[in-house]
């Protein structure tokens, strides 16, 4: 990635509160925009470093902040990952703060219930093109899809923990490494 000359802070912050005031849709939809501006159009991380980051934020809390953060303090440090965080945070918390206020004033009106219900396959089917899209640049061979679906398996069927499914996977992933190293 780009690393001759560092990126501002006030870059880093303009970027990611335009990603927070247009990513609409949660988790998935903002984490394709994130990695659509951040890896695609900026080179600010590569592909593999941004999967990196998303594998760490779906340890804890919400992962498309964590995304956030975690471009942000690859660009510029603990300092660059707090103000990618507080851009990414505040047109949401502007936004939902009004939207809650129309809701809560207005929400028997059967014009909002009707316009809120229709939202909801829209939002899940950006959720399918991102995971289709990702799985299709990440997941390379035998190996890969049979992860995938095992960790699509344990996540929906067997409802685990994802952070505990991340876990395995890694520490699946260690062993075959070395295991591959012992008997090359």
């Amino acid at each position: 990635m780009n690393k001759s000359k560092p990126v501002s802070l006030k870059e880093i912050f303009l970027t990611f509160v335009k990603i927070g005031l247009t990513g609409f849709g949660g988790g998935m939809a903002i984490v394709a925009l994130v990695e659509r501006i951040c890896v695609h159009e900026k080179n600010w991380i590569s592909s593999e470093e941004f999967l990196h980051g998303l594998a760490f934020g779906q340890i804890l809390g919400p992962f498309s902040l964590n995304v956030c953060t975690f471009t942000g303090h690859h660009l510029r440090g603990i300092r660059g990952g707090v103000t990618a965080a507080v851009g990414f945070i505040l047109p949401s918390f502007l936004l939902v703060s009004l939207l809650s206020w129309i809701y809560f004033t207005y929400n028997k009106l059967p014009q909002l219930q009707a316009a809120l219900r229709g939202t909801n396959p829209v939002i899940i089917s950006l959720i399918v093109v991102v995971a289709i899209d990702m799985g299709r640049k990440q997941i390379k061979g035998a190996n890969g899809a049979l992860m995938a679906l095992a960790a699509f398996g344990a996540t929906v069927l067997l409802n685990f923990n994802a952070a505990w499914v991340l876990l395995a996977a890694a520490l699946w992933s260690l062993g075959m490494s070395l295991y591959r190293r012992e008997n090359a």
